[in-house]
């Protein structure tokens, strides 16, 4: 008896912790978009730890924007500090190569 290859595993049901799109850059390829935005989520990624760290990590912003309670012992600075760095560097490697468009941003949203 033969395990199934990882190729074989249905991906189909495995749900994105986070999705990133490349906004306001009209004249971009589709192929270079799609680049752009791998990179920016692999340094995402690399800087907090994986998909999930980076669905944390944002979930954890979103709720101090809206003025939610932050949990007891969670230092709100560091966490916006650490997300606004990691955007920073994730930007810097998406856009790479491509020039300056004008008001171009990533969307990063959960789920």
């Amino acid at each position: 008896h033969q395990e199934p290859a990882m190729s074989d595993i249905d991906t189909d049901t495995a749900v994105a912790a986070y999705t990133v799109a490349l906004c306001d850059f009209p004249e971009l390829p589709s192929r270079e978009r799609t680049a752009a935005e791998g990179r920016y989520a692999r340094v995402l990624e690399r800087q907090l730890g994986g998909p999930e760290g980076v669905a944390e990590t944002l979930a954890a912003v979103q709720r101090l924007q809206d003025g939610d309670e932050v949990p007891e012992g969670t230092d709100a600075m560091a966490i916006v500090n650490r997300w606004a760095r990691a955007a920073v560097a994730a930007r810097t490697a998406g856009m790479q190569g491509l020039g300056e468009s004008e008001g171009a941003y990533f969307d990063v949203r959960i789920g």
